[in-house]
């Protein structure tokens, strides 16, 4: 009876054999869809956290409670813009990264 070996993967290394490499539609698809998935649940828990309901943090920052659930859920591609107004109602401060070849972009 032959053995199988065992072989480990990274996670980056699955997703490169299951959706693509970096750089192809799909995998820039998926990191998309990704990042809008956290910035959702960002969103969801600053306004629990702040007490709010989908239908008040919308009449803060002039949108439908239906836009705030897309937001939350990633159903919808948010514009940075909407997502700036959404974080700045909830009181949040957002910080945003930018990493080239393994090191942060500063900005002077």
């Amino acid at each position: 009876m032959a053995s199988k070996e065992k072989t480990t993967s990274t996670l980056e290394e699955m997703k490169d054999e299951f959706i693509g490499r970096i750089g192809t539609p799909e995998r820039d698809e998926y990191e998309y869809e990704l990042q809008m998935e956290v910035i959702g649940r960002m969103i969801k828990a600053a306004r629990k956290q702040r007490h709010l309901t989908q239908e008040e943090l919308g009449k803060l920052i002039g949108v439908r409670k239906a836009q705030i659930s897309k937001i939350e859920n990633s159903t919808n591609s948010a514009t940075i813009e909407t997502v700036i107004k959404v974080f700045k109602a909830l009181n949040a401060e957002i910080h945003f990264n930018v990493m080239l070849e393994g090191d942060f972009v500063k900005i002077a």
